[in-house]
């Protein structure tokens, strides 16, 4: 044995020696299989364990998202976590049914019942299916240690990448501590390379847990990275959880609360609204929340502060005007993380009248040609929800705000104005009401400001630059303009009359003017002034009687 030619015999008896030394090592080996047979079983009974508690939190993180909202974001990726470690767990799952099933022979068998399995000292088959025929290179296959080593890789990746995702996020942000430990149980989870060597073979990760290990090593092996993975999975949601947690308001204080759609009921109408209980916080002041009411809904920088009682802001505003009133704010809410969330608000409400409302209109009629104003009310209704339309050939636009219209006619006569209001139960009718629909009346023509029968002095006649037509106490602007008119004046004995277009003096009106005598009277005829409704109308003219 030590060197050297050997005889026949010696060579016999130490082939016999090796074989000695075999079956002792064998003897061995199967004491050491029963330890590993015991560790397996006792991993299986803490994955078990550990699937159960896993179970049992998730039912109750769920439960925690109606008492406390800010929790919901925290849940949803502790389901996505939780679905991507289960899928990892579920493939290591098919690798050992692979593993024992081809290694016992079986066409379907349970790695729980591998105290019986005759074959717990094969390494050769597990490790053809996971690593090869080569440790030096290993196989890439399905099933194989490469592939479930990449999984796992994947896995922790997709898990940072989430955590990473959330900590960037202010609704699923955790505090600094919990953000870096939990990267660090992900980081350090993943398949390391020894860098070791063993007989010329580098010590991979995939080579030193199963290349030429038994079968009972092997299935004891996956059941461990399974028993790590539930381990994770449990400390996530557990941290998930108390993230959330550490964000939610603790309400000691509950009112009873009444609100209802309107505050204005008309006669006939059932009177609806939410009863409930609110709870609030007593405990919240103005280190952790800010109520404030204004126009900026974002930061309240500006708005006014409003005062705050047992955790609820006391909102108290003038109501100078009446009608329908909007406001705008945000609570500011601080948390535990040093982070500030806005909650922006609205509310609206009427204000009437303390008895009666008055509405003044311009005229009783509508005028064609001209938009006539209007306003709409009904008791108990606000502006906002009424309904109103014209028949007869007039048209109805809003203008000026809730409850103000501008009507349009066209035509003489009678028209009517319907009103309805919007209610749950669809459209309310509110009343008709009928006016009349009338021309506007004839303007008057006007020389220097003047009309009818008027006296001037000569040297007042060169002022005249022409004739307008003028609308005296008409309401409305409604302007006509002057199209044509005639001069006409006795100078020095002799009638003259000069023709003009437009509404200003021709040359030849003003050399009548110009040479008109004392006690002399002029005459403008024959005015015409075209209206807004595009009619042209004649209109009464000027006598002037020069002083």
């Amino acid at each position: 044995m030590s060197g050297g030619k050997e005889t026949p015999r010696q060579k016999m008896i130490g082939m016999m020696y090796l074989v000695l030394t075999a079956l002792l090592a064998m003897n061995v080996s199967k004491q050491i299989l029963k330890g590993y047979v015991t560790v397996n079983e006792s991993m299986e009974h803490s994955k078990k364990n550990l699937t159960t508690n896993n179970k049992l939190v998730m039912e109750a993180f769920q439960n925690t998202i109606n008492g406390n909202p800010a929790a919901k974001p925290y849940y949803d990726k502790a389901v996505e976590a939780e679905q991507r470690i289960k899928e990892v767990v579920k493939y290591i799952d098919g690798i050992k049914k692979i593993v024992f099933e081809e290694t016992e022979k079986l066409g379907g068998g349970d790695t729980m019942q591998l105290r019986f399995a005759p074959s717990l000292d094969n390494y050769d088959i597990p490790t053809h299916i996971l690593i090869g025929s080569d440790a030096a290179t290993p196989e890439n296959k399905p099933n194989s240690a490469l592939e479930l080593k990449s999984k796992m890789d994947g896995l922790m990746n997709g898990l940072i990448a989430q955590l990473d995702g959330m900590q960037a996020d202010k609704k699923t942000k955790f505090l600094p501590e919990i953000y870096n430990n939990l990267k660090k149980k992900l980081t350090d989870m993943k398949p390391h390379d020894s860098g070791a060597e063993e007989d010329g073979i580098k010590m991979t990760w995939d080579v030193e847990n199963f290349y030429h290990l038994p079968e009972a090593a092997v299935i004891t092996n996956l059941n461990k990275m399974q028993a790590d993975l539930l381990n994770l999975e449990a400390e996530i949601l557990g941290e998930y959880s108390a993230a959330s947690g550490k964000l939610a308001i603790k309400f000691d204080k509950l009112t009873a609360k009444v609100i209802a759609p309107s505050s204005y009921i008309q006669a006939g109408q059932p009177y609806k609204a939410d009863v409930f209980l609110a709870a609030s916080s007593s405990a919240l002041g103005d280190e952790q929340i800010q109520v404030s009411i204004g126009k900026d809904t974002l930061t309240g920088a500006g708005n006014d502060k409003v005062k705050l009682e047992m955790g609820m802001g006391k909102i108290e505003l003038p109501t100078g005007g009446v009608g329908e009133q909007n406001h705008t704010g945000v609570i500011m809410f601080k948390k535990p993380d040093g982070t500030v969330e806005p909650y922006p608000y609205h509310l609206s409400y009427m204000v009437a009248a303390p008895s009666a409302a008055v509405a003044l209109d311009k005229m009783n009629v509508f005028y064609i040609g001209v938009p006539n104003p209007i306003s709409v009310s009904a008791g108990g209704v606000a502006p906002s929800e009424l309904s109103v339309s014209g028949s007869g050939g007039i048209k109805l636009a809003p203008k000026g705000g809730a409850g103000k219209y501008e009507v349009t006619a066209t035509t003489p006569g009678s028209v009517t104005i319907s009103v309805s209001a919007k209610t749950k139960d669809g459209m309310k009718p509110q009343g008709t009401f009928k006016f009349r629909v009338k021309k506007i009346p004839d303007p008057v023509a006007k020389v220097g400001g003047k009309s009818g029968n008027v006296d001037m002095k000569k040297i007042e006649l060169s002022s005249i630059g022409g004739v307008v037509a003028d609308l005296p106490g008409f309401d409305f602007e409604a302007k006509f303009v002057v199209v044509s008119f005639e001069l006409t004046a006795v100078v020095k004995g002799v009638l003259k009359s000069e023709a003009c277009s437009g509404n200003s003096l021709s040359s030849g009106a003003r050399q009548i003017l110009a040479t008109a005598g004392v006690n002399s009277k002029i005459f403008v005829e024959n005015v015409k002034a075209k209206g807004p409704d595009g009619s042209i109308r004649n209109i009464p003219g000027v006598t002037i009687k020069v002083k």
